[in-house]
């Protein structure tokens, strides 16, 4: 899968992780809202637990309201194998890019080799994990790589690492790892340098609650959202409280492809509705006092107003010390038609 940006269109996805919370149910539903709010595309994190975080893992501050440890909290929301294949052909019903975050080889290879997916998205945690990284790139398909807590350096270490073994397009994604992430940090100029540095297409995985990061983002060029979202915010769960509701990703969604509508062209030019108001809006040469036939102009008998009907303001010398060929009233506008 190559994600077509030809007509510049930005390609959303909608996070939906791990909020249904372990349930088949609540993850069919999200697709139905990703599908109502028109996403490209849904994700979510397919995992087997204990195949990313071990016994010994602390939660972290925004998971501190969860009464599991951290290991019992990653087996309560993983969905089976079995379920993703029921939610991928739910979402090949519903028309809308099934994508998944593998958090092992084991996954991938499910995610690959029985789901088929069409792109690997690499969460922030593995941009150090250069083995996983390398097994990746063999994979031979399009990548989306998050960046979250990583210098450039690493990030840098990480895209050189995949495009060794892959022909295939690499996105990378602006990422600030918080739940949700303070506006403050999102640093959302950091699209460009991603951009300038690595030579490819990029694109934003926002955090934040907000709608400013990702509207900023595509104002900058990039290619890619990723927002979080949930069936319902006050859920118990670690990414519910940093996740758009269904009626917000609806309008999140909107927001973005007005902005990408008034985002426009870079070619300097009057548009389709400005030319129809360049007469009425634009000032021209037009008659100080009536002038009589056969009257050489004179600077006082001409001035600019609106409306334009053919002579510029900056084209007065080139009236002045002609005749003209016919009455004229107060304010009427001078054509060239008119002049000898």
């Amino acid at each position: 899968m190559k994600l077509n940006f030809k007509n510049k269109k930005v390609f959303i996805i909608a996070e939906a992780g791990v909020n249904h919370n372990g349930k088949l149910k609540n993850a069919l539903a999200l697709v139905d809202v990703a599908v109502n709010a028109k996403a490209d595309a849904i994700k979510f994190q397919t995992f087997l637990p204990g195949e990313l975080t071990g016994n010994y893992t602390p939660k972290v501050k925004y998971m501190r309201e969860t009464k599991y440890k951290r290991s019992l909290l990653t087996k309560k929301l993983a969905l089976s194998f079995e379920h993703f294949k029921i939610i991928k052909n739910y979402c090949d019903k519903k028309k809308i890019i099934f994508l998944s975050t593998p958090d092992g080889e084991k996954s991938l290879d499910f995610l690959i080799n029985k789901i088929k997916v069409p792109m690997i998205k690499i969460a922030s945690t593995e941009i150090t994990n250069h083995e996983y990284l390398s097994i990746i790139s063999k994979k031979n398909l399009p990548v989306i790589l998050s960046t979250g807590m990583s210098t450039m350096k690493e990030v840098k270490k990480a895209f050189q690492i995949l495009k060794k073994n892959l022909k295939k397009p690499i996105y990378v994604m602006q990422c600030t790892t918080e739940y949700p992430a303070p506006i403050t940090e999102m640093n959302v100029r950091c699209v460009r340098t991603l951009q300038k540095k690595l030579k490819c297409n990029v694109g934003l995985s926002d955090h934040s609650n907000s709608f400013e990061s990702s509207i900023a983002a595509i104002a900058i060029g990039a290619k890619l959202i990723e927002k979080h979202f949930t069936l319902n915010k006050n859920s118990k769960g670690p990414d519910h409280k940093a996740s758009l509701s269904p009626s917000e990703l609806k309008k999140f969604i909107l927001a973005l492809r007005r902005t990408e509508q008034c985002l426009g062209s870079m070619e300097k030019k009057p548009t389709k509705s400005e030319l129809k108001n360049i007469s009425g809006v634009r000032r021209g040469i037009v008659a100080a006092t009536a002038i009589k036939k056969g009257t050489v102009l004179k600077n006082y008998m001409i001035t600019s107003k609106r409306p334009f009907k053919g002579i510029q303001p900056f084209e007065k010398k080139k009236v002045i010390g002609r005749i003209l060929k016919r009455n004229l009233k107060f304010d009427q506008p001078i054509k060239w038609q008119y002049l000898k």
